[in-house]
């Protein structure tokens, strides 16, 4: 290596060359590697939904969730199964385990689309297909709203076959709530709704087709279809169900082929005409025929016209109007701000040639926050850099400055091809790890550069000077520099959303490190030659210490600031402390033990808070509330929040969770009318903490029958709710009733704002006590009842128009005034098998004759009772979880704690087969921090064996690892001094501390072992080389407490505790390393002694081998 090293600077092109190389790789990468605001993560949760209308929540569980259960759970790699049953819908979660990776996970979930189509068999008839949905987890670039900006007409104003949706809106008038009912004006239908549909799918086939663009989904999508309306009277006078009108319709479309004539010369197609091409054709579909030829057709009995679900199953509120919103993900492999340009293009060209009606407003775009952290990133890098030269320069000099500065941008090239080679984006945690190396990547080349300037003061040549600087400083800084790579080698070898999250932070570390180890053994001395051809001449009598007889020698910026004073004191002080070795120890001990001390005051924290200004809101009404309920409380909420100063724009999806527009956000919830959730802009992210506590305190005393929850966005792994207390066990009452004593303990904790019980609340159902004697005269069952029921409410699908490629079905229902009453069900009227038997789809019925249905009260009486909202599962074991949300700003391990400490106090007493665990945010911290410390054992002892190694002996590597555990106390402390909790951010700053607290306490080591008399015990040898290391050990200290500042001073609440923790604990480590270090060195010396000299008096110390 030393030969190496001289090459390069016997050769200066090969220098250049080699300059330019990196130069080139580094630009090439920073160009081409994408770039965005967070890390990408695997995507290990997914969604299987089922459907099974007309059962509650119990049996949903029984028929649909279990089995699907039962096919899952075969599959090793599912960490997580977590279900929740409602009435006449099972959604299951499905969690991956943490070491699920890349190319694994669409593996994984191939497998369990397989065993969903096996469950599939064992499902009820009735039941849907199970749906699997995979969940993206990462925010979508960009959300633009398709907005609808003209009148809000009924439909009674409407033009005939205009799309429409019911609906509930603020009145064009009033714009006010009923204070006494706080209900709106319900405007029953929204004319031109469905053109916003097609607007929305035109503008995402532009969208699509934009280079980089993954998918684009729509959300607030107002599906259109051909309504089919009839009267259930009508429908009983011609013997017909809605399921067999529906029939008939279908039957009447000839979209299927007809066969072939097959001859010697060629294949001809056949088909036959009656295709449904639209409404005109639909209604003259024939339905019954008469005796005497007359014909009913479908328009004679029906209304039909297109029209919008209803009710839809979600909606997106925009700016208080109705809108469809288009959700843009990226590839990633892109640049987000060369898609966002490409894509900004399409918009503006789109919305030029919009209708004054319909508008487009964006709601979020990416690009912007990935633009402005980048920004604040590279500035943070810059200022790190700045300060990182200015302090090289201050203490050695503009030369070496220059040097050692050139190590800096060298090796961030280097990193950057090793980014792309590796396929790591540049966002804020790979930017980050830059920043953190800056202080750390230099310290090689400082000791180099200090160390060969040292051999030419003592007369060197400059080719003699390098050869013995690399000589004896090649393994002592290999191996300074192995052990700050294992420290930080656990957070990459972390698996799990927290280790993917954080892991390009330590590669980058360990990456620019050996760069520079790398470059201080070959560029760094080159430049050094070129740089420094000054003559040295000795002066008598100074030797080693000897300073340059040159004009120079007197400015500060040519060697680095000096004091003889400040010197002599340094010097006269170490003396003092050497001739006392157990002083040295015992002094630096003091500082460590005080942090190990004050380390149990620390508050614990997962991940803090984002700086951000955007929030989350959501709102859940009672169970059986719906969407138009929703809808009202939603724009009631809005005008709220829109009175405050430091609210910009709120974008409401209701029915489903709003598309995520952070990393960490899983849109997991789907089809609860009930549910909805904003996107709150404010003006500002300063502050943002004491807003939420405003926000939420003010909704709370507004909306005191409704569950309003303001939540700041959090980084790091998601979690449902900040506090989550389960209570397992099999009994649905038992477990209401221990969920219930667990809910009155948590909401006495003075920071819970709000309380969820999942599987506690009760919902209102409507249950028909058929009548088996009259139902069985009639020759009815109950499956036909119900069945019959259903079509004619719900309404059944049959038959459908093409319209290019999109396809609207046919619904055949009753009108919406006659399904909205406890009259309206008594009416229906259902048929017996008899009658159905010889109805018109089977023989046209005839128009002058007229069949009897059976009214529905004659069937029976409709009775209201109680019954569970939802079955929540675990694991396939039942559970109630109690969730608890905080005041934004507070710890959760805090509230966590006092709530655990009521709990005790309560001595809550469980049943046989009943237990209580915690999740949430503590959960997700001790998953972490366990996967965090598996490897940690491994690579501990990998970094006992490397410096064992480097100097050859247990003695000085012990020396070494006392450093490393009093460092640990030293970081600890330091959190404490600056009030910062002790979270997953300040775990991964002890770690790299421990790599990084023992580089300067190597070199003084290695020092003293090279040096002969220092090596024997000599003090005055021993000062002599801490003096000599004293200059290179503050540069490093300094430099890397400057590449810190930046993240400590202008990162917000993410990064302060990492940097924080390893700049104090660097700061005192240097202490550690002129003091410590070689009292300890010199007592171990003094016991081997002692302990050799009771062996074998005779033994000569130099002869017994050093361990």
């Amino acid at each position: 290596m030393r030969r190496l090293s001289v090459t390069f600077y016997e050769n200066p092109r090969l220098t250049v060359l080699a300059i330019g190389l990196l130069v080139v790789a580094g630009l090439s990468s920073f160009a081409v590697l994408p770039r965005m605001e967070d890390p990408l993560l695997t995507p290990r949760a997914a969604l299987v939904l089922t459907h099974l209308a007309g059962a509650d929540a119990e049996q949903v569980e029984a028929l649909v969730t279990d089995p699907i259960e039962d096919e899952l759970r075969e599959i090793p790699e599912i960490k997580e199964l977590r279900s929740e049953s409602r009435a006449g819908m099972s959604t299951i979660t499905v969690e991956l385990r943490d070491d699920v990776y890349g190319v694994t996970a669409p593996q994984v979930w191939s497998r369990v689309r397989d065993r969903l189509a096996d469950a599939e068999a064992r499902l009820p008839v009735h039941a849907s297909r199970p749906r699997f949905e995979e969940l993206e987890v990462t925010a979508y670039t960009r959300l633009i709203a398709i907005v609808w900006d003209g009148p809000l007409d009924s439909q009674d104003d409407a033009p005939e076959g205009s799309p429409s949706l019911s609906t509930v809106l603020p009145a064009e008038n009033s714009g006010e709530a009923n204070s006494e009912t706080g209900s709106y004006e319900r405007v029953r239908q929204v004319r031109h709704l469905g053109l916003l549909r097609r607007v929305a799918e035109d503008l995402r086939d532009q969208l699509l087709a934009v280079p980089g663009t993954k998918d684009v989904d729509m959300l607030g999508d107002p599906r259109e279809e051909i309504a089919v309306e009839i009267a259930p009277s009508t429908l009983a006078s011609l013997g017909l169900t809605a399921s067999r009108l529906s029939q008939i319709i279908t039957n009447s479309d000839a979209r299927v082929s007809a066969g072939q004539l097959r001859s010697d010369a060629q294949n001809l197609q056949i088909e036959v005409s009656g295709e449904l091409d639209g409404i005109a054709e639909i209604s003259q579909i024939p339905v019954a025929v008469g005796d005497q030829g007359q014909v009913v057709r479908l328009s004679d009995i029906a209304g039909i016209r297109r029209a919008i679900l209803d009710p839809p199953d979600n909606l997106a509120i925009v700016e208080g109007r109705p809108a469809v919103v288009l959700a843009c993900l990226i590839r990633p492999s892109q640049r987000v701000d060369v898609w966002s340009a490409a894509s900004e293009r399409v918009v503006r060209q789109f919305a030029d040639h919009l209708s004054g009606d319909v508008r487009l407003v964006e709601i979020f775009n990416q690009n912007i926050y990935v633009q402005d952290r980048l920004e604040t990133l590279l500035w943070n890098l810059m200022v790190g850099v700045i300060s990182v030269i200015a302090v090289v320069w201050w203490l050695m000099g503009w030369r070496s400055a220059i040097i050692v500065g050139s190590a800096l941008p060298l090796s961030s090239f280097m990193v950057l091809a090793g980014m792309r080679w590796m396929n790591i984006p540049i966002h804020q945690m790979s930017v980050t790890g830059l920043i953190i190396a800056l202080g750390l990547l230099i310290d090689n080349a400082i000791v180099l550069v200090d160390e060969v300037h040292h051999r030419r003061r003592d007369g060197m040549n400059m080719t003699t000077a390098i050869e013995q600087t690399i000589r004896n400083l090649a393994v002592p800084l290999f191996g300074s520099t192995l052990t700050t790579a294992l420290a930080f080698a656990p957070i990459a070898l972390m698996p799990g959303p927290a280790g993917e999250f954080v892991s390009s932070i330590s590669i980058n570390v360990i990456m620019a490190i050996f760069s520079s180890l790398l470059l201080s053994l070959t560029i760094v001395p080159a430049l050094t030659g070129f740089l420094d051809r000054r003559s040295y001449a000795v002066q008598p009598g100074q030797g080693a210490h000897a300073r340059p007889e040159t004009p120079l020698q007197r400015h500060w910026y040519s060697d680095g600031w000096r004091s003889a004073w400040l010197t002599s004191a340094y010097e006269r002080f170490l003396k003092f402390v050497l001739q006392r070795p157990w002083l040295g120890v015992l002094g630096g001990m003091v500082f460590p033990v005080l942090g190990f001390i004050q380390a149990g005051l620390l508050p614990e924290q997962f991940f803090p808070p984002a700086d951000r200004n955007q929030v989350s809101m959501e709102i859940e009404l009672p169970a059986q509330s719906s969407l138009n309920a929703t809808l009202a409380i939603a724009q009631r909420v809005r005008t709220e929040l829109l009175q405050r100063p430091e609210v910009e724009q709120v974008a409401w999806f209701l029915g489903r969770s709003a598309p995520p527009f952070y990393y960490n956000q899983l849109p997991s919830t789907r089809g609860m009318p009930r549910y909805g959730q904003a996107l709150v802009q404010l003006k500002t992210s300063e502050g943002v903490a004491s807003i939420v506590q405003s926000l939420q305190r003010d909704l709370d005393r507004t909306f005191s029958g409704v569950r309003v929850l303001v939540r700041q966005l959090e980084q790091g792994p998601p979690f449902i709710a900040p506090i989550e207390v389960r209570v397992k066990g099999p009994d649905l009452d038992k477990l209401a009733t221990i969920a219930a004593s667990v809910r009155s303990i948590l909401v006495q904790v003075p920071q819970v704002t709000h309380v969820r019980t999942e599987a506690s609340e009760l919902t209102a159902a409507l249950t028909l006590q058929i009548d088996e004697d009259e139902a069985r005269v009639a020759g009815l069952d109950h499956h036909a009842i119900s069945e019959q029921i259903s079509a004619t409410l719900e309404g059944a699908v049959g038959g459908l128009i093409l319209e290019g490629t999109e396809e609207l079905p046919l619904r055949v229902r009753v009108a919406d005034e006659g399904r909205d009453s406890v009259s309206d069900l008594q009416s229906l009227t259902v048929l017996s098998p008899s009658v159905l038997s010889t109805s018109a789809l089977a023989s046209p019925g005839r128009p002058g004759g007229r069949f009897l249905g059976i009214p529905v009260r004659s069937l029976g009486e409709p009775q209201l009772r109680s019954e569970v909202t939802s079955v929540t599962r675990l694991n396939r074991r039942r559970i109630n979880e109690v969730q608890g949300f905080i005041q934004a700003g507070v710890l959760p391990a805090v509230v966590l704690g006092e709530f655990q400490r009521r709990l005790s106090a309560a001595d809550l007493q469980l049943p046989a087969g009943y237990e209580i665990e915690f999740g949430g945010e503590a959960a997700e911290r001790n998953d972490a921090v366990g996967n965090l410390m598996a490897s940690v054992g491994i690579l501990a002892v990998t970094m006992v064996a490397t410096l064992v190694l480097s100097f050859g002996s247990f003695r000085m590597a012990s020396i070494i690892g006392m450093v490393a555990f009093l460092s640990i106390g030293l970081g600890l402390g330091s959190l404490w001094l600056w009030g910062w909790p002790f979270g997953f951010m300040a775990i991964i700053g002890t770690m790299g501390l421990i790599g990084v607290a023992i580089n300067d306490s190597i070199v003084v080591l290695a020092g003293i072992n090279a040096d002969v008399d220092a090596a024997s015990g000599d003090h005055d040898a021993i000062r002599a080389v801490v003096m000599r290391c004293t200059r290179h050990v503050i540069a490093t200290s300094l430099t890397t407490i400057a590449g810190f500042l930046p993240l400590w001073i202008g990162g917000g609440r993410f990064w302060p505790p990492l940097a924080v923790t390893i700049a104090g604990g660097v700061g005192g480590a240097t202490l550690l390393a002129i003091f410590f270090v070689p009292s300890m060195f010199l007592c171990l010396n003094k016991f081997r002694r002692i302990a050799l000299s009771a062996a074998d008096p005779d033994t000569q110390l130099a002869a017994a081998p050093s361990l």
